[in-house]
């Protein structure tokens, strides 16, 4: 520590370059941030999908329906414990744009399914006892003003009413998140209502999700399961929740791929900058480093005092960078709730202050090499 007052100064002898140097790699550090936290917010149903719990589709296609019937056979057997199912309704809200997630559910099981929405008891009760009323997640109510006992209607889609009217709900809870990255903007709403109100699809629902007893029993649960149904009209596919979530995120494309592909070409290219500082840095003190060694400063010592010098300028930048893209994601969704959730993972903070430490050395690893092998004369001569 004795030695930083002096690479302190070294810094600042180019202050226009260090400075601009330091801002590109605090560019590059909000941009890891913002595609970290990103990336988690695509990947935010793979990482909190139950390791519990089962999801079975129509064999032929998502989109096609099981009938309701199915529900009570897949409760009898053996190793399943609750069975809950959820319907696509797909309206719109004033405009086509207005674009969130809607799901038909069975209040009650829905909840116990799914802990991680928190409404306060009453808001429950209130909810299971109105059969057009809905529950909404906090981005969501936030992205609209909507508030608790507001009238909010759907123009269908597909579910079309007799008289074709707006499908109308009331708003009867705001549901929180209990956990870090749950799904704040479904719009859920009574299964019985759609039911019994629509003019297609009676008695069929979109998909059921199951809870196993046993986890590691799953995949053997999710092959009684289809082996019940096989060769029926409706035939089924059941998968681990997580293993569905993957499935139908790739339909969109790998974006964890693609965002990580445009992370390492701005890392790479904000290393070059580095590394083209420090080696101007330790080629312009040539005469200074020289007269360092005839004063007793050892090679190691030189090769030490450039890589302080690297990482010392990683690090500013680096954890500026970094700790503005934890502000960014801590004021929430700037989409306006179309992201589930937008959080910075503390894995992904964590890698992120490694790569600024290997971004320092790297960036000044040849330089201090240089440094630690020049020759007295050969320094001298040169400056000479």
């Amino acid at each position: 520590m004795k030695f930083l007052p002096l690479v302190w100064r070294s810094l600042m002898r180019r202050k226009l370059r260090t400075l601009f140097t330091a801002l590109s790699i605090v560019v590059a550090f909000v941009l890891f941030g913002a595609l970290m936290a990103l990336k988690a917010a695509f990947s935010l149903g793979v990482d909190l999908a139950g390791q519990d719990r089962l999801v079975m589709i129509q064999k032929v296609s998502f989109i096609q329906p099981l009938p309701r019937s199915y529900q009570g056979r897949i409760a009898a057997s053996p190793g399943v414990t609750t069975v809950t199912h959820q319907s696509w309704f797909g309206g719109i809200y004033q405009d086509p744009k207005n674009f969130f997630a809607q799901f038909a559910v069975e209040p009650e099981p829905f909840l116990q399914m799914y802990p991680a929405f928190v409404l306060s008891a009453d808001r429950k009760q209130a909810w299971y006892a109105n059969r057009t009323g809905a529950i909404v997640g906090r981005s969501l109510a936030d992205r609209f003003g909507w508030k608790v006992g507001d009238r909010v209607p759907l123009q269908a889609t597909i579910f079309r009413k007799p008289d074709e009217s707006p499908w109308t709900f009331t708003i009867e809870g705001i549901y929180e998140a209990g956990a870090q990255g749950t799904d704040t903007t479904q719009f859920l709403f009574h299964y019985d209502y759609l039911n019994e109100t629509r003019t297609i699809l009676k008695d069929e629902v979109g998909w059921y999700v199951i809870r196993v007893s046993d986890p590691q029993q799953s995949d053997a649960v999710a092959g009684r399961l289809d082996a019940m149904f096989a060769n029926s009209s409706a035939e089924t596919k059941t998968s681990t929740e997580k293993a569905f979530v993957q499935a139908f995120a790739k339909q969109i494309g790998d974006i964890g791929s693609i965002l990580m592909a445009i992370l390492a070409a701005v890392l790479f290219t904000m290393l070059l900058v580095a590394a083209n500082t420090m080696g101007q840095a330790v080629r312009e003190r040539t005469n200074e480093l020289a007269v360092m060694k005839t004063l007793g400063f050892t090679d190691g010592q030189l090769l030490g005092l450039v890589l302080l010098e690297s990482v010392l300028l990683a690090l500013v930048g680096g954890g500026t960078g970094l700790f503005l893209a934890w502000a960014i994601t801590q004021r929430g969704d700037p989409t306006g709730g179309l992201l589930p959730a937008l959080v910075l993972p503390t894995r992904d903070l964590v890698l992120g202050v490694g790569l600024i430490l290997l971004v320092g050395v790297a960036a000044g690893v040849l330089p201090a090499w240089q440094a630690s092998r020049l020759r007295i004369v050969d320094a001298l001569r040169r400056q000479g």
